[in-house]
């Protein structure tokens, strides 16, 4: 088991890379949520959740077509790069072309006419992340976690210090949320001095054999991204267009989306745990398929990830007293019970994301098309259907049903052609019980916020001891500790 010791130490580098530059990035919701009332900060989620769409459409699964054919038997990784780059750069030329001639419409589509410019700045920042999406992949092949965190924590930290500096102290109101797409492009253009020597050492590629055949693997990815997507952004997309008129005495569909989208935020510290571990597990995946000890190594892996998540899901619930300060307009507040329901949801798409091992090792993707695409319809019915009886939080319970079905579906489906032994009945335990004991928690109101504070972290600190307790001898064996 030293190899899942191997594979945690990668997680906490590629933890570095990911988790602390968005922890970091998000508290930017201290100058922006003192800046911007809820109604602007809806602008800024309403781009951004197309952003997300876009990432995908652009990178089209290229990622992980370049490590299933570099990690093939007897390929040229440094010729599988060439291709993946070559694919990523054409694709990204034609669409930006192609947004940037119809960049008005596209804003009146996006209900944002009065403001084309905010569309050419999110192809920008949307473009240059396609373009190092590969250099990125290429430092996670070759195992230079370090490399990677510092890239990413350098970026964020030029975004921090250059919104911090905009909003708080050179802020020009007649700029407003402009200020927040001119950063994003400029720290993104950074990456580009970051992998000078990568760039200058890519040879562009056209085998045209080569291409189609890790186009013919990746669309089903890519396709499936797009899913995902709009599992994650459909309701921010929809909130304020299916949202009954005055649902919300006396506020504006704009309003409530820029609550929804700041206190969306905090599920973020799972979301992000999520994409450190995806970001070290997916090439371990791949290098461990061999192993005849593999299904138990990957049940083994997923047992720890629930618990893991477990663990910040109880976390960040007990302290949500802490963390609302960071909204520092208190009209945000309103928007915080959606909170554990999110956490909630995107553990069971951490737990998707595991056990989506068994399609990509047996070049089954087509199955992951179809389940995220069973997810997404579920997401668009939920959203229909939750939004004009309970608002944001309606969107926030579509997100859990939704990830928890798409987990359900993969289970049964890889146990069928990739049995794994998936400890289900105590990761569901953890599961449940943990959301049980929070919900209870939130039934007592505590007086006094500093006593209140002390308490839940007493309880929290229980919470940890019990779970030692219990998984202490598998510790020994798996980590040796």
């Amino acid at each position: 088991m030293s190899k899942l010791k191997r594979l945690a130490g990668e997680t906490v580098l590629y933890g570095l890379g990911s988790i602390v530059p968005r922890v970091i990035n998000f508290f930017l919701l201290l100058p922006q949520t003192s800046v911007f009332d809820p109604e602007e900060y809806g602008v800024i989620t309403d781009l951004y959740a197309w952003v997300a769409f876009l990432n995908v459409l652009y990178t089209f699964g290229m990622e992980t077509a370049y490590f299933r054919f570099s990690t093939k038997e007897g390929a040229d990784p440094k010729y599988v790069f060439n291709a993946a780059q070559t694919a990523v750069t054409m694709i990204t030329i034609v669409l930006s072309i192609g947004f940037f001639l119809f960049s008005v419409p596209f804003s009146n589509a996006i209900s944002s006419s009065d403001h084309p410019e905010y569309v050419l700045w999110m192809i920008g920042i949307i473009s240059v992340d396609a373009l190092v999406a590969i250099p990125f992949a290429k430092l996670r092949l070759e195992k230079k976690a370090l490399t990677f965190a510092v890239a990413r924590i350098l970026n964020v930290v030029v975004i921090v210090a250059l919104n911090i500096y905009f909003l708080k102290v050179a802020y020009n109101p007649s700029i407003g949320v402009a200020y927040v797409f001119i950063i994003n492009l400029f720290a993104n253009a950074l990456y580009f001095l970051f992998f000078i020597k990568t760039f200058l050492n890519w040879r562009p590629l056209f085998d045209r054999k080569m291409i189609a055949t890790m186009i013919n693997y990746s669309y089903p990815i890519m396709i499936t991204g797009l899913a995902g997507a709009t599992n994650e952004m459909f309701s921010r997309i929809t909130l304020k267009s299916w949202l009954p008129e005055n649902f919300y005495p006396g506020k504006s569909g704009e309003y409530a989306l820029g609550v929804f989208g700041a206190c969306y935020k905090f599920a973020v510290f799972m979301n992000l745990a999520v994409q450190a571990f995806r970001f070290a597990a997916e090439p371990f995946f791949f290098s461990n398929a061999k192993d005849k000890n593999s299904p138990e190594l990957f049940a083994a892996v997923n047992h720890y990830f629930i618990i893991i998540c477990c663990i910040l899901l109880f976390g960040v619930s007990m302290n949500m007293e802490i963390f609302k300060h960071l909204l520092r307009d208190e009209a945000y507040w309103e928007g915080l019970s959606i909170v554990p329901i999110l956490l909630t949801a995107y553990l069971f798409s951490g737990i998707y994301y595991n056990l989506t091992v068994w399609f990509k090792l047996t070049d089954r993707t087509h199955f992951g098309t179809y389940i995220t695409l069973g997810g997404a319809i579920i997401t668009i019915l939920m959203n229909y259907i939750l939004i004009p009886v309970a608002g944001y939080v309606g969107s926030s319970w579509a997100a859990l049903i939704c990830y928890f079905s798409m987990a359900a579906a993969c289970y049964m489906l890889g146990q069928k052609y990739y049995p794994i032994p998936y400890k289900l009945i105590s990761g569901l335990a953890y599961i449940f019980m943990t959301v049980i004991t929070i919900y209870a928690l939130q039934q007592i109101k505590i007086s006094g916020y500093w006593i209140s504070i002390i308490t839940r972290n007493f309880i929290l600190v229980v919470y940890l001891l019990v779970i030692y307790a219990l998984e202490r001898k598998n510790l020994r064996v798996s980590f040796g500790l």
